[in-house]
C-alpha cells in the first residue's frame, strides 16, 4: 500500500540531505607583518598555497611567498619571491599543460617615470627552483589570473592607469600573451575577474568599483571574442570561481552588505545572480581565496584580518552532491514515515527544484516557477 499527497506540501518536521559545512579551518601563516591575497593549487601529491608578504596592505617591500604541505596541517616554506625594484602583488598559481607550476602576480613598479605596473609570471617544476620573471601582458595592465584551457592560457587585464577598462589575454606558453579583446567591458571600473571553462563556453565573474559598483557575471563561447554580461545585483572583492564536477558554479568572494567577509556563494550564469551559502570566519581586511575541489571538498586558503592580525588561513569546505540538476529528483526525510518523500514529477518545473528547509520549499535558484501547480506530487513508498 502507498500514500500519494497532491499539492505544495509543508513538514514541520522535514529533515533535509546535507547542508554544506566547514569541516575544518586554521589559521597557515602570519610570520609576515602583513599576509594577504592568495591562491591555492594541487600538484604532484601536495598542496601550494601562495600569498603576498609585506610590511602592510600596500607597502614597497611586498614579496611573493610560496609554502607546501602534504596534508593540509602542516606547512613549510619553500619559495620566497622578491624585487628589488618593485612591490610585488597578488599571487596567483595554476598548472600549466606541459606539467610546471605558473606563479603570477603584477609589480608597482617604484620609478613611475614608464609604468606603474607590469604582469609577471615565474615557472617551476618543483614549487621552491623558480625560473626568472617574463613580462606577460602589456604595461599597467594588471593580467589578474591565467586560467588554462585546452591548451591555451587565457587572462584579464585590467587598467592601472588612466583607461580604466579590461581586456582578455591569451597565450600558448604562458611566458607570451596577445591581446584576444582589446576592451572586454568598461563601465563600473571593471577590474579582478576570474574565468571558469565548461567545455566551449566561458564564464568570468567580474568585480567594479566604480560607478555602478554591482558585480557582474560574462558569458561567451569559443572563441571568446563576444561577451554578454549580467548584473549580479550585489558589489564583490576578491573574485574566485570554479566549475564544480556537477555543473554548479561556486564563488569565493569579498561580501560587503552588513559585516564584511569571505563568502561561498552559488553563482547562476543564466540568471544572473550570486547567492551566499557559506560565510567562512573573517572581516575586515579579507577575501582572495584560492580553491580546489578535491574528494569532495572545497580546499580554500584565503586571508582574513577578523582575529587582529592579517593572516592566511585554510578551510575545508563540504559540499554535498546537488540534487537540483534536471532529470534528478531531490529525497527528503520526514520523521514518522517509514520511507523517505520522493519528488517524482520534477519535469514540471520551469526551474529545477533544490534543497528545502523544514518549512517549505526553497530554491537555490532566485525562485521556483511551475507551469501546473497541480503537479507537486510527493510519494512514500
Amino acid at each position: 500500500m502507498r500514500t500519494v499527497i497532491f499539492g505544495i506540501l509543508f513538514f514541520s518536521g522535514l529533515a533535509l540531505a546535507e547542508e554544506p559545512s566547514i569541516v575544518e579551518q586554521r589559521k597557515i601563516w602570519d610570520k609576515a607583518p602583513h599576509n594577504a591575497f592568495t591562491d591555492l593549487v594541487y600538484f604532484k601529491d601536495r598542496w601550494y598555497c601562495v600569498f603576498r608578504e609585506g610590511k602592510g596592505h600596500v607597502s614597497p617591500d611586498g614579496a611573493l611567498r610560496v609554502i607546501s604541505s602534504a596534508d593540509g596541517q602542516k606547512w613549510d616554506s619553500v619559495a620566497l619571491v622578491t624585487s628589488k625594484n618593485s612591490d610585488l602583488r597578488d599571487a596567483k598559481i595554476t598548472i600549466t599543460p606541459d606539467g610546471e607550476l605558473m606563479l603570477c602576480g603584477a609589480e608597482a613598479v617604484h620609478d613611475k617615470s614608464k609604468k606603474t605596473h607590469q604582469s609577471l609570471a615565474w615557472f617551476s617544476k618543483d614549487g621552491s627552483v623558480w625560473s626568472d620573471k617574463y613580462e606577460i601582458g602589456d604595461p599597467d595592465y594588471w593580467l589578474w589570473r591565467a586560467n588554462w584551457h585546452k591548451g591555451t592560457a587565457y587572462g584579464v587585464g585590467y587598467g592601472c592607469a588612466k583607461d580604466q577598462s579590461i581586456r582578455l589575454y591569451s597565450s600558448k606558453d604562458g611566458k607570451k600573451f596577445d591581446t584576444l579583446v582589446e576592451r572586454l567591458f568598461d563601465v563600473g571600473y571593471p577590474n579582478e575577474t576570474s574565468i571558469v571553462f565548461d567545455n566551449e563556453t566561458a564564464y568570468c565573474l567580474l568585480r567594479r568599483d566604480g560607478k555602478p559598483n554591482n558585480g557582474l557575471i560574462g558569458i561567451a563561447q569559443a572563441p571568446y571574442t563576444k561577451w554578454e554580461w549580467k548584473d549580479l545585483g550585489t558589489r564583490i572583492g576578491g573574485p574566485h570561481m570554479i566549475l564544480l564536477p556537477d555543473g554548479r558554479l561556486v564563488a569565493v568572494v569579498r561580501l560587503y552588505d552588513k559585516k564584511v567577509r569571505t563568502a561561498l556563494c552559488w553563482v547562476d550564469p543564466k540568471a544572473g545572480t550570486i547567492k551566499e551559502f557559506l560565510a567562512l570566519p573573517s572581516g575586515g581586511d579579507t577575501s582572495y581565496a584560492g580553491v580546489v575541489f578535491k574528494d569532495g571538498l572545497l580546499w580554500i586558503s584565503y586571508y582574513s584580518s577578523h582575529e587582529g592580525k592579517t593572516s592566511i588561513y585554510f578551510a575545508k569546505v563540504k559540499i554535498p552532491a546537488s540534487s537540483s540538476k534536471v532529470g534528478k529528483s531531490p529525497v527528503f526525510e520526514a520523521p514518522g514515515l517509514t520511507a523517505p518523500l520522493a519528488f517524482i514529477q520534477n519535469e514540471n518545473l520551469s526551474k529545477p527544484l533544490s534543497s528545502t528547509d523544514a518549512r517549505g520549499l526553497r530554491s537555490i535558484e532566485p525562485s521556483i516557477s511551475v507551469k501546473d501547480p497541480k503537479a507537486f506530487r510527493f510519494e512514500a513508498r
